[in-house]
């Protein structure tokens, strides 16, 4: 016996690595390295390909942007049993199948189980029936379970067939956001609006691994590991279509006050849709087992305002589509001005009108020039 004793000692201390192995005064060689990794090199907190900021963002919050949420409201942790409540009409008619339909099946169906158990217990006892019945088939009873199951189906099935029918028949979208994932983070774009961004977690202050110009998470951005720097905004009563799609491995766009949770495969455009009634910031996250980091891919979206949504993609850098049209049809209604009215300019005797010379333009030859 001791000398197994030994040899699983002896075999503990060969696969112990050996930094466990040197003593506690030893000097320690990694400790540089160590210091080294405490403190990540730029762009390493967010996008390796992105330099850092000079300075952390300036936040102000209930600004568009940065609207304060909601508890209770787009975001789990709350302590209640359910779903979420839901703002846009799908969620409303899913749960409502859920809680008034399905729910009250499941409990039918239960009670009549119960009841056919109690009555065969008491039934057909041991003590009220010692010679066992030898009846091998009862045709009532055979077309009755056969029928039953087909009926509960049929009735799970007409209201299901209408709820998808609802869910991938939307109406004409009035903003389209396409929605990438990306290990790990979120990138958005709406193209009709010259908007996109990229959207990361918000890490603690206390995170070693986020950089001093990159501003930590406060309560005013979200829970925890659902705060995000960059919120997607949205117009309030406006009917949205998501794009989604992934440029690496298979994510999953979920936003569960929205009834939304589509998956992002690399190479496919998935669609979905929400009409968001209720103004506030939702939470999601990614619900696809994307890789290491899965859990610290989050979604926020902001819902506000047509007006603060304006406010938002100005912010950004981008237009709004009418506003850009007007502007490009002004354009050619100015040059016909200016061209009739040269036009129409009676010419004096004696005087020659000069054109007026075209911008030089470093990229195009000029030919009086070349002629020279």
């Amino acid at each position: 016996m001791r000398r197994i004793g030994w040899a699983i000692a002896l075999a503990a201390a060969g696969l112990t690595p050996a930094a466990a192995q040197s003593p506690a005064g030893a000097p320690k060689h990694n400790a540089s390295a160590a210091a080294t990794t405490a403190t990540p090199p730029a762009g390493t907190a967010q996008n390796p390909g992105k330099p850092d900021a000079p300075t952390a963002p300036t936040v102000v919050p209930g600004t568009v942007g940065h609207m304060l949420p909601t508890a209770g409201v787009g975001e789990p942790g709350d302590g209640r049993m359910g779903i979420q409540d839901q703002v846009t009409p799908i969620g409303r008619e899913a749960v409502a199948f859920h809680n008034n339909w399905l729910l009250t099946l499941c409990a039918i169906i239960s009670v009549i189980v119960l009841a056919l158990l109690l009555f065969a217990m008491v039934r057909f006892r041991r003590s009220a029936h010692p010679v066992p019945s030898r009846n091998s088939h009862n045709t009532l009873i055979e077309v009755v379970w056969t029928l039953l199951p087909v009926l509960v189906l049929v009735a799970i099935a007409i209201p299901s067939i209408r709820l998808l029918r609802h869910q991938y028949s939307p109406p004409p979208a009035a903003v389209t956001v396409k929605v990438t994932g990306h290990q790990w983070y979120w990138s958005y774009e709406l193209p009709d609006y010259g908007v996109s961004f990229d959207s990361y977690m918000l890490k603690e202050a206390k995170d070693p691994t986020r950089q001093a110009n990159q501003r930590a998470r406060t309560d005013a951005d979200g829970p925890p590991l659902l705060a995000v720097d960059e919120r997607l905004v949205l117009p309030q009563g406006k009917v949205v279509k998501f794009i989604i799609t992934a440029d690496d491995v298979i994510h999953s766009f979920a936003v569960p006050a929205f009834w939304i949770k589509q998956d992002a495969n690399p190479g496919q455009l998935h669609e979905t849709w929400a009409k968001v009634d209720r103004p506030g910031v939702y939470f999601g996250q990614c619900s696809e087992l994307c890789g290491a980091r899965h859990g610290f891919m989050p979604i926020a979206v902001e819902v506000t305002s047509p007006a603060q949504f304006a406010a938002w993609v100005a912010q950004k850098g981008g237009h709004m589509p009418g506003a850009t049209q007007t502007a490009a049809a002004a354009e050619p209604a100015a040059a016909d001005t200016s061209t009739n009215a040269m036009a129409s300019a009676p010419a004096t005797a004696g005087t020659a009108i000069t054109p007026t010379p075209a911008p030089n333009n470093a990229n195009v030859a000029n030919r009086a020039t070349q002629a020279k």
